[in-house]
């Protein structure tokens, strides 16, 4: 084993099972662990828009992104307006802040787009993680061994594992079919069959957790066709996030969004695909679930 990959592994499988750890428990530490990786991430952002030539807000929209998923956290219990409005105060504060400290000769304009891009695409986007543990349509749970998996927890679980099931499929078939690229000016290494290879792992991965997990645990289901679709749509939105991501370091001339991870580049380049996955899978499964009761 290379000491990059020993690196890789080390890091990724202690920072997975923190990632499952907090996830079941949801709540703040979902919360925070959702407004840590925002924050990260519009930095990354930030630093990637800079490279390209923009001069963003950084510390105000990083400060931002992190307080989008505590805001959806507070509203959740009550305690704030409904989360339509963290977008107008999201405005506002960039819209106040850039008449001071930019002005006219600072390109008031891009600084303004770019400090809100960064924020929505970071933390207004990772926000729907926590929407989704606590979706409308996920109520109880069971015990397995004395442990508490609750229905929130596993549906929040689907969408990440048929992204990490995308990345695994695409990469696997890509480089075993080879043949035409899929985007070679944006991600030379991308092939059309790895990308229709996703989408296959994508759906089949989707039938066996709806039928072993989903069903089981939160006593909902998808129809065939709702697998299906599901599977498509998730699979396709992974990895035009994932490619999106790749036109940002492309324009801005960079490798990794940042160094921070230790063999895997920085905190966007491991959830640019989940930033799309997430709310899409909230849109859909409010569309497709439906009750399997016991």
């Amino acid at each position: 084993m290379s000491s990059e990959l020993t690196r890789r592994v080390a890091f990724a499988v202690p920072a997975a099972l923190v990632a499952l750890v907090i996830v079941f428990t949801g709540g703040a530490a979902l919360a925070a662990l959702l407004a840590i990786a925002s924050a990260i991430a519009a930095w990354e952002f930030y630093r990637i828009a800079r490279a390209a030539g923009l001069a963003p807000l950084g510390d105000l929209g990083c400060g931002l992104a992190g307080l989008f998923p505590l805001a959806v956290h507070a509203s959740y219990l009550g305690y704030v307006q409904p989360r339509l409005v963290y977008l107008a105060m999201v405005l506002i504060a960039v819209f106040a802040v850039a008449i001071w400290a930019r002005g006219v000769a600072g390109k008031p304009i891009g600084a303004v787009a770019t400090t809100v891009l960064g924020v929505l695409y970071t933390g207004g986007l990772l926000s729907f993680g926590y929407a989704l543990r606590y979706h409308d349509y996920a109520a109880g749970g069971v015990r397995v061994a004395g442990i508490p998996i609750d229905a929130g927890a596993v549906l929040l679980g689907l969408p990440l594992i048929l992204t990490w099931a995308t990345d695994i499929g695409a990469y696997t078939v890509g480089r075993t079919f080879g043949g035409p690229k899929l985007v070679p000016s944006v991600s030379p290494a991308k092939t059309i069959s790895g990308a229709v290879g996703a989408l296959i792992v994508s759906v089949v991965v989707t039938g066996i957790y709806v039928a072993f997990v989903l069903r089981p645990v939160a006593q909902l289901a998808l129809t065939v066709t709702g697998i299906v679709v599901f599977g498509l749509v998730i699979s396709l939105v992974a990895q035009v996030g994932d490619i999106f991501e790749s036109m940002l370091k492309r324009d801005g001339g960079v490798k990794d969004s940042s160094s921070l991870l230790p063999g895997h580049g920085g905190v966007l380049d491991r959830i640019d695909s989940i930033l799309f996955v997430l709310p899409t899978a909230h849109l859909f499964l409010g569309w497709l679930l439906v009750p399997a009761p016991r």
